[in-house]
Parts: C-alpha cells; sequence; structure tokens
C-alpha cells in the first residue's frame, strides 16, 4: 500500500497516458441516463486488493487469481455486469465472504488485455453500489444476491454546494500541480467533469488513502456528506505536499549552503597559506603561551593538554571547534591559585567600615572579629557570613567596604529571582551555547580565586523547579568542606573557592533553605534610630547626592532640623534608601533654581519641604483615638522592620456571635479565639458579666485590610482590646505591646524585638509591654535605642489589665 510521503496523491497518471478514451467525462443527464438502469438481482463477485471501485468511475484491474480469472473470461464472454467489492485483507489470497466488504460495485467489464508476461488486466467502469443481501455460492467463484442503493438524482446546485463541488476542483488541480509526478493533463480531466456526483466519486477513487477509508466513503449515500469528506482528504494532502516541499527546499538550501562554506573556507585557507599566517595556528600557540605561566594541580593540565590536542585535530570549519576552544580559554583565563596578598589591618580596617557605615557597632564588631582571625590563623580560608536585615541598611555596601579593608577584589552576584541550577553550576560544554556558571565567569572576570564575593538577596533563590534547585546547588558553594573542589558542569575539573571570603545578604530568614542557612554565620543588622538617620544624612547621603548632581558641599546646606522633619513627615522605614530618594529630589529642585539664575537660599529649610515634597506623607501622631475602649496599639516585625498596627474591638446587638476582618493570617485568627475565650474564662474575674456574651456580636479588626498580616505576636494585645471593650475601660495613650499567649494565660516570647522598639520609638510611643523571657533581648540593644521608653515585663494575660487599661469608663 502507498503511504502519503512516498507516493503522489493521486493515482491516475498511467490512465491519462495509455488509457484515456476510457475516462468518461459526464454531463448531468448523461449520468442521470448512464445509472437509470435495472440491475439484476444476482451477481458474480470480483474481490479486489487495495482498491475500492466507484460508480461511473474507468479503473485497470490486474487479474492474477484462477477464480478471478475464470469469472472474467464467462462474464465478458456473455458481457454480464459483475459485483466488484474490495476485501478487508489485502494478504489473504482465497478471501472467504467473512472477510469481504459487504458494499461494492456493479461494474461493466470494457476491456480485457492479454499483457506480454502473461498477466490478464481487465478495464471496467462501475455502474451502481449495492449492499450484499446473501451469499448463493463460492465455488467456482463468489455470488451473491445483491440489493442495489436507490438511485438519487442529482442534487440541485444551490450556492452552498456549487461552492463545495468547486472547492473539491481546486483542492484537485493545486495537488496536481504541486506534486512534480502528476502529468498536467489530469488536471483537463477535473475540469471537464460536469457530473457533480461523478466528479465526487473520480476524485475519491483517485484519493491516495486507505482501503478502508475509501470504502466508508463508498458507504456514505447522502452525497453532500460524501463531497465533505472527500474535501477534507484533499486539504489534508495539501498540507503534505506543502510541508514534504518545504523540507526538500530547506535541505536542497542546507546543502548548497554547506558546500557554499566549504569551497570559502578552502579558498580562505589557500589565501592564509600564501600571507604566511594561520589563525588556526595563532589561536593553539596563544592558548599555549598562557598555559606555560599557570598554577594549576597535575589534573587541571592534563585534562587542558588533553583538550589541546583535540583541538589540534579539529577541523576550523566544524561546529565544535568553537565550543572547544571556549572551553580552553575559559582555562586559561581562570585564576587558578592566583591570590591576592591580605592586607589587614585592624585598626585601618576600622576606620574604613566607620568611614562608610555610621552605627552598626555590633555588626561592624563581628566583622572586625572575623578579620582578625583571618590575620591570627594566616590563612586564606574565610569564614561564611550572611548580613541579615531590613532593605536599606547598608548590607551591601558592607561587602564593599570589607574588600577594602582586606585588600582584596570585590564581585557581586544579585541571586534575586534566580530559578535556574544552571546559573550556579553552569551547562554541560557539549550544548550549543554552553557557558560556565557565574561563580566561575565572575572570578574570571576578577581574576582572584580569593576575592570578597556579596551574594545578594540569597533569601529570594528560587527553589525546585524544571530547571533543577539553585538552592540546593549553592550547598556546595557555601560549604567550606566542600568548595575546595568545586566542579562546575562545564569546566569538568575542581575549583577551589575556600579561599573566597563568601557574605551573603538577606531581608529574611525565613525562606532561606535550611541547609543553605546552617552553612552560614547570621549578623542580624537591625533598622536606625532617627539621630542614626540624621547623621547618616549629613555623612554620607547629602555629599553623594551633591556629587551626583555636579554641586559642591558649599552649594546647599542641610540643618539637623530640617532633616529630622524630612525623616518624620515623609519617610517610614528602616533603612535609609528612602530618605535618600526625597534628599534627591531636594537637591534636584534647588538645582533648577540654581540653573535658572533663580535666588534661592544656601541653606534647605523647613519650609522647604513641603513647597517641594508636598503634604506630609506621615504624621508623628497617628495613633487612633485612645477614648474609645477597644482600642490597642501591637507592634509587628515585617520584612522592611518594625511596625506598629492598631486592633480595634467592636459590638453589636446579637447572639454570641464572633467576627475576625482585616485580611488575618490562621496564626492570626487563632490568637483572637484564644484571647476572647480567656476572656470569658475570667469573666468574673473582670466583674463582666457571664450573659454579656451571649447578647453581644463582637468583631475584631485590624486596619489597612489590603495587607496580608499574620504571626502569634499580636495575641496579647487582642486580649487588651477585647478587655478594653467588655469592662468598658479606657487604654492608656502612648502604649505598645507584642506577645504570643496561651490557653491557659501565659505570655510567651517573640522575635523581632529591637525591631519593634524602634518602631514604637519612631511612633512616639513612651510604655512598651513585653513577656518577660524577651528582656534579656532588650539588655542586648543598645542605651541610645532604648532612650525616652519605659518597659513593662509580663508572664501572665491577666497582669497586661492593669498596665494598659484606665480606671475610668467610657460614656
Amino acid at each position: 500500500m502507498k503511504k502519503l510521503f512516498e507516493s503522489d496523491f493521486f493515482d491516475f497518471s498511467d490512465m491519462i497516458d495509455r488509457e484515456s478514451d476510457f475516462i468518461p467525462l459526464y454531463s448531468n443527464d448523461d449520468y442521470d441516463k448512464e445509472f437509470d438502469d435495472n440491475y439484476p438481482d444476482e451477481l458474480p463477485i470480483l474481490p479486489l486488493r487495495n482498491t475500492v471501485l466507484f460508480p461511473g468511475v474507468v479503473i485497470p484491474i490486474t487479474v492474477g487469481r484462477e477464480k478471478s480469472i475464470e469469472l472474467i473470461k464467462e462474464a465478458y464472454d456473455k458481457k454480464a455486469l459483475i459485483g466488484v467489492v474490495a476485501q478487508k485483507d489485502a494478504h489473504t489470497e482465497d478471501p472467504s465472504p467473512e472477510e469481504l466488504y459487504t458494499t461494492g460495485t456493479i461494474a461493466h467489464i470494457m476491456k480485457v488485455l492479454k499483457m506480454p508476461d502473461d498477466t490478464t488486466t481487465i478495464i471496467i467502469q462501475g455502474k451502481r453500489s449495492f449492499d450484499i443481501v446473501e451469499i448463493l455460492q463460492t465455488e467456482p467463484y463468489h455470488k451473491a444476491r445483491i440489493a442495489c442503493h436507490p438511485f438519487k438524482k442529482q442534487p440541485k446546485r444551490d450556492k452552498a454546494f456549487n461552492a463545495l463541488i468547486d472547492s473539491i476542483k481546486d483542492q484537485s488541480n493545486q495537488i496536481i500541480k504541486k506534486s512534480p509526478n502528476l502529468p498536467p493533463e489530469a488536471s483537463f480531466a477535473i475540469n471537464n467533469i460536469e457530473s457533480s456526483v461523478f466528479l465526487i466519486n473520480f476524485v475519491a477513487s483517485n484519493l491516495n488513502v486507505k482501503t478502508s477509508e475509501k470504502q466508508r466513503i463508498l458507504e456514505i449515500s447522502d452525497i453532500y456528506k460524501r463531497a465533505n469528506t472527500v474535501l477534507s482528504h484533499l486539504m489534508r494532502e495539501i498540507q503534505v505536499i506543502e510541508l514534504k516541499n518545504q523540507i526538500q527546499n530547506k535541505v536542497k538550501t542546507d546543502i548548497n549552503k554547506q558546500q557554499r562554506d566549504y569551497i570559502l573556507h578552502q579558498q580562505l585557507k589557500t589565501i592564509q597559506e600564501e600571507l604566511g599566517g594561520n589563525p588556526n595556528e595563532q589561536e593553539i600557540a596563544e592558548l599555549k603561551k598562557k598555559a606555560k605561566n599557570k598554577k594549576w594541580s597535575k589534573e587541571v593540565e592534563d585534562t587542558f593538554n588533553k583538550e589541546l590536542l583535540k583541538l589540534q585535530r579539529m577541523n576550523v570549519a566544524a561546529a565544535e571547534y568553537s565550543v572547544q576552544l571556549n572551553y580552553l580559554e575559559t582555562i586559561v583565563d581562570l585564576p587558578w591559585n592566583e591570590f591576592t596578598k591580605d592586607k589587614i589591618d585592624i585598626k585601618k580596617a576600622q576606620k574604613v567600615l566607620d568611614r562608610d557605615h555610621y552605627g552598626l557597632e555590633r555588626v561592624k564588631e563581628r566583622i572586625v572579629e572575623h578579620l582578625a582571625v583571618i590575620k591570627l590563623k594566616n590563612s586564606l580560608k574565610s569564614p561564611i557570613i550572611c548580613l541579615v536585615g531590613p532593605p536599606g541598611v547598608g548590607k551591601t555596601s558592607l561587602g564593599k567596604s570589607i574588600a577594602e579593608a582586606m585588600g582584596r577584589k570585590y564581585v557581586r552576584m544579585s541571586l534575586g529571582g534566580l530559578r535556574d541550577e544552571a546559573e550556579i553550576r553552569g551547562h554541560r560544554k557539549t550544548y550549543v551555547g554552553a557557558m560556565p556558571g557565574r561563580f566561575i565567569q565572575s572570578l574570571k572576570r576578577v581574576k582572584s580565586a580569593n576575592p570578597v564575593f556579596v551574594l545578594d538577596e540569597i533569601d529570594k533563590v528560587g527553589g525546585a523547579n524544571f530547571n533543577g534547585d539553585p538552592s540546593s546547588a549553592l550547598l556546595e558553594v557555601l560549604d567550606p568542606e566542600q568548595n575546595n573542589d568545586f566542579r562546575d558542569n562545564f569546566l569538568e575539573v575542581g575549583f577551589d573557592l575556600s579561599k573566597v571570603l563568601f557574605i551573603s545578604t538577606a531581608n529574611t530568614l525565613s525562606s532561606i533553605q535550611p541547609a543553605l542557612l546552617d552553612r552560614m554565620e547570621v549578623i542580624d543588622i537591625t533598622g536606625y534610630i532617627i539621630e542614626e538617620k540624621i547623621e547618616i544624612a549629613r555623612k554620607h547621603l547629602v555629599p553623594k547626592q551633591l556629587l551626583e548632581h555636579g554641586m559642591d558641599k558649599s552649594s546647599l546646606s542641610f540643618s539637623k532640623k530640617m532633616l529630622q522633619r524630612l525623616i518624620e513627615n515623609y519617610t517610614r522605614e528602616s533603612g535609609v534608601r528612602s530618605l535618600e530618594k526625597n534628599i534627591a529630589k531636594v537637591i534636584r529642585s534647588k538645582a533648577k533654581d540654581i540653573v535658572s539664575k533663580v535666588k534661592t537660599p544656601k541653606n534647605v529649610s523647613v519650609e522647604d519641604l513641603s513647597k517641594i515634597l508636598g503634604a506630609p506623607k506621615f504624621t508623628k501622631d497617628i495613633r487612633l483615638n485612645p477614648d474609645v475602649p477597644g482600642v490597642v496599639t501591637g507592634l509587628a516585625w515585617t520584612s522592611s522592620g518594625g511596625e506598629i498596627l492598631f486592633v480595634e474591638v467592636s459590638r453589636s446587638k446579637g447572639k454570641g456571635t464572633f467576627a475576625i476582618t482585616g485580611n488575618m493570617g490562621d496564626v492570626m485568627k487563632e490568637s483572637a479565639n484564644i484571647a476572647f475565650e480567656y476572656l470569658k474564662a475570667h469573666a468574673e474575674q473582670l466583674n463582666i458579666p457571664m450573659d454579656t456574651f451571649e447578647k453581644w456580636h463582637v468583631h475584631i479588626h485590624v486596619p489597612e485590610g489590603a495587607t496580608p498580616k499574620d504571626g502569634p505576636s499580636v495575641g496579647i494585645t487582642m486580649f487588651a482590646a477585647l478587655s478594653s471593650l467588655f469592662t468598658g475601660r479606657k487604654v492608656k495613650p502612648m502604649v505598645a505591646m507584642t506577645g504570643e499567649i496561651t490557653l491557659r494565660g501565659k505570655v510567651l516570647p517573640v522575635g523581632g524585638i529591637k525591631e519593634k522598639i524602634l518602631a514604637a520609638k519612631r511612633y512616639g510611643y513612651k510604655d512598651v509591654i513585653l513577656p518577660t523571657e524577651n528582656k534579656k533581648d532588650v539588655r542586648e540593644i543598645k542605651e541610645i535605642y532604648l532612650e525616652g521608653l519605659q518597659f513593662h515585663y509580663i508572664d501572665e494575660m491577666i497582669e497586661v489589665i492593669d498596665l494598659i487599661l484606665l480606671t475610668q469608663k467610657s460614656d
């Protein structure tokens, strides 16, 4: 059986060439007259292999089976009609009645030809389709009782049917045109068939599809459905032929290009030989020259020599040549055992850190301790440090200062949004466009094997996905026991990373993989108080922005009072990034006045802020009305530092129901339930009538509903708010609190104490209520951060009542 890609779509090219006088070109009237005859009820049945005969169609058949020859001889002599039926399996030599399809076509034997090879070929024409009702005999050939399909007149040619027939003609002509093996005369046959039914049958007969599919078309009695089925096959074959032609054209183009490239390369080679130079030899000589000065291990040297020998045997025109050359260039450009000498002077290091960073005394002390250990050990092996803190507090710039203090080169690599493991370990060099990972690329760029390597935003590295697991790939890089033989997929040889001082930065530890976190020494960097921000602005931010805006230090002056107002009214952050942006806005405004030759005072006043920056974005006194019971201030920790949040509780007439709103997470909702249940359990102690809870609907809300909130530290705040509401006692002003609660009434310690204390100080609160177990965290905070704050420590939830509630009740 012919396949679509191995033969033409139509199979009648031989008939056009040799038997064209047997192709009837019917008009509609001729077709009706031809097939409007009476046919016998019993006919001899001729089984056909791989062929289905359609009414009106003329096809040549080669007859080889004895039964078939006898049938043909007898029918041809008697000028009798025969029944032609396709057999289901073409390999069956003597098909039984069950192995024949039940639908066939009445045929007229037009001519019998004796071929030179002693085979017999007959030309038959289909008349009318029929169904086999009963097999009457099987010897000497099959004979059956048949029932002709009801004859239908030519359908009326409405617009839709006309369009369908025209489409069949058009698609057939396109196939003939695009198939180089089909003669153009085939279009003549298609275009001159007037009978629409015969056209459908003629095209269906010559479709190059499976016999079973042709048989299915023959069995379709509705002419519209048959036409649509034929058209769908034609359109599918058009696509196949176009695809085949595209493939052939592309292959031809590729072959031509390869031949052209080969000729050009040969010509270029000849020209280079005439000029006395060969780039291939020059590249290899340059690689050998670089390799002489390398301090690499025997393993790396053997690998280099082996790969260099492979390069010498390669054809310059080969695609692998550039890959191999890139690999060898990467190896020789890497700083194998090439280190910068550490110039660690502890006093100088302290001066560099103090010069670049105001405050952060504890952090700088830890860093200096690490540098002292490195100097005492006289070893290049370095610790792996993780600086954790809110945005804008100077984590990344600390890494740069450390590099300067040590006399090492500085590399920064941003890991935020990293999703592909190949960014860490590189690609296999067998891939097109393969390259080493970013660690190897960075070392190649700085030409030192012991730089200070800052891994920025390590908490934002992606987890496992279809591109691998980047956070797990970092384990080998940041493990001091493994990174002395780090194997990049591209290099395939070990590179020593143990002398690199890795400093990672993160906003939070919660999203860092535990195994990765275990390999780093964490140093917490908290936010700045207002006094620190003022000094940072005066010593660092203002001079920096003046320089970037083309102005000298004498051009503008920022007073402490103005900076304090700027910090309090226009920024609300733990770091100083937003502060720097606002300073830049002020300087740009003044720069415009200077360029426009508008007289402007040198000193930037407080009044200038509202003109340049607009109305204050924040006010120091943003506390909610303390005169209303049920509103209490809590302290929260975020990745941007500490914040305050308000817990509001109200009640309305109801049946003891309880509602929670404010975009709270599950843990915070659980804290609200615990606080409410504890209040009901101790109602008598707080002089609250027991039936009160059954008469009211209670609603707890935390403002800023668009912001998701979660965590247990707001538990004590919720209890205080509920107690204030149900006792009717007002809340003391200027008091903030934090603490986790239990159903037994205990107050448990929470984290982020320094950030929370700074938030309370930033918003002007005077009293802070904390769990007793957090007293140790407060002791570790410098006194300057605690000035003006009064701390109260509690172990039991009930203790907060006297600390937060006034004896005065609301009206």
